[in-house]
């Protein structure tokens, strides 16, 4: 199991043409890996996650700060002895970067032929890989010849051929539909589990995010804007880009538009309810709301799992007399966040 530091770390690139000022794509990032961790780090197009996770295997260098990756500092390092540490660094690749003329066996036996073992090791290593990823039946087929999730499956093959300690993902299920990215994510999980690998996640999919992750850092702008765990993270977003990105994958409050569609619907006061786990539930609310003689209708919204846990929000139309909406918003404003809406 390996810890992954990142301390202070920036990236600057020299500006174009004559004069041109540095262009920043990492700038002051600190995050914290621990071993064993799932690690998702998102962003959207630009806010340099990608860089971010280059630095970490030193296939780009810091500009300044520390990367440790265990106990190799990975910005001090003399090149020859860079590409030591790299074999105990998988990746995972967006479009697989897989050798088309090369079967299965042999794209997953390469890295394992770079480090010098033995063929006899080879040939068992690969076996065992790809009967792991469930694979077993297509040693001898060419990569053309697989689906976009098997190719995907032999990436991660090849990842872990030299047992290493931490696992990096880039964008590994964004040019998959979202059944097989599923089982990708799966895969992942049990990576994880099994071997007790790191891993470290790029991506712009909050579904990704939310269904394996354990804690995650939000960058925009080459900073690491919000970080925390996966379900902190969520229920309870800090900044506008996180924000952005929950409303894309989770249930939450009308927009302006629909909201307006809602009240030319609805006549009854529109308020939306936020349900974390372990705050109140959904009975008691509308307990509370049939105790004081108030008629109730969910019209937008939903709860969903995060990370085990589950979160959500529920916009409802409730109707009655004014006097008894007005006490029963008074009520349910004690037990849970609340939001009038109308």
């Amino acid at each position: 199991m390996t810890r992954v530091q990142m301390i202070g770390v920036s990236k600057r690139y020299p500006g174009r043409g004559k004069g041109a000022a540095q262009v920043v794509a990492v700038d002051d990032v600190s995050i914290d890996v621990a071993s064993g961790e799932i690690h998702a780090i998102i962003g959207y197009s630009g806010a340099g996650k990608s860089t971010l996770l280059r630095l970490v295997n030193g296939l780009e260098r810091a500009s300044s700060g520390r990367i440790l990756v265990g106990d190799d500092e990975i910005t001090s390092l003399p090149e020859a002895r860079l590409r030591a540490v790299r074999g105990r660094i998988g990746m995972i690749f967006q479009q697989f970067n897989l050798f088309h003329s090369k079967r299965v066996s042999k794209n997953v036996e390469y890295p394992l032929v770079v480090a010098g073992v033995s063929p006899a090791e080879r040939k068992r290593r690969v076996a065992e890989l790809l009967d792991f990823v469930g694979l077993g039946d297509k040693a001898e087929a060419y990569t053309d010849q697989l689906s976009g999730g098997q190719k995907q499956r032999v990436g991660i093959a090849r990842a872990l051929a030299t047992n290493p300690g931490v696992l990096l993902a880039d964008e590994a299920t964004s040019a998959l539909d979202p059944q097989t990215s599923q089982e990708v994510l799966a895969l992942l999980k049990r990576v994880n589990d099994e071997f007790g690998i790191t891993i470290i996640l790029i991506t712009h999919e909050m579904e990704v995010v939310r269904g394996i992750a354990d804690r995650v850092t939000v960058m925009d702008g080459g900073r690491a804007v919000e970080q925390g765990g996966v379900f902190d993270v969520f229920s309870s977003p800090q900044t506008t880009t996180t924000r952005r990105f929950v409303s894309s994958a989770l249930p939450t409050e009308p927009q302006a538009e629909h909201l307006e569609q809602l009240r030319e619907r609805h006549r009854g006061r529109l308020v939306t309810l936020t349900f974390r786990d372990g705050d109140v539930d959904q009975p008691v609310v509308f307990r509370t709301l049939a105790e004081r003689g108030v008629g109730v209708s969910i019209v937008h919204g939903g709860v969903t799992d995060v990370g085990g846990r589950s979160f959500g929000k529920l916009t409802l139309e409730l109707i009655g007399d004014d006097l008894r909406v007005e006490h029963a918003i008074a009520a349910l404003a004690q037990e849970t966040d609340l939001e009038v809406l109308v």
